[in-house]
């Protein structure tokens, strides 16, 4: 499977913020969302960066609470690991395994933000994968007989 059909499952709408919100709002954001991570962008569907809970905890911890005015870009990951909508999601949900990374955001032809999958994505996917293929195997064998 792809990780289009995630897309086409769950949407392709992507919580952003800008690199000149300050690490409050992004909190506030992702906490009025729900969410664990936002896409940092100032361009249309750019990639700039991406902001976790994760990494403002780290930044918390290392500089203390004063963090919190300052801008995303103090705490943000800029080298974005993304995938492609064509990718497969067992390649991708190995990605996220090996480099410990929660979200990725999935990035177009052209490099442009097309949505985000979360680990928790791909594995729904696969159990769902994994269902399904169960299913199939139970109804050829009571078929078989």
């Amino acid at each position: 499977m792809l990780i289009r059909s995630i897309l086409e499952a769950k949407g392709t709408t992507v919580a952003t913020t800008r690199s000149s919100a300050t690490v409050r709002d992004a909190v506030m954001t992702m906490r009025e969302l729900g969410i664990s991570a936002l896409v940092v962008s100032d361009a249309e569907r750019r990639i700039d960066g991406i902001v976790s809970d994760r990494g403002i905890i780290r930044a918390l911890a290392d500089k203390g609470v004063g963090i919190m005015d300052n801008p995303v870009t103090e705490v943000m990951t800029r080298q974005v690991v993304t995938c492609g909508p064509e990718d497969h999601v067992t390649a991708v949900m190995n990605l996220m395994s090996e480099r410990r990374i929660r979200h990725i955001p999935v990035a177009d032809g052209d490099g442009l933000l097309a949505g985000l999958v979360s680990i928790g994505d791909v594995v729904k996917h696969r159990i769902d994968e994994i269902r399904d293929e169960a299913e199939h195997m139970r109804d050829y064998i009571t078929n078989a007989r």
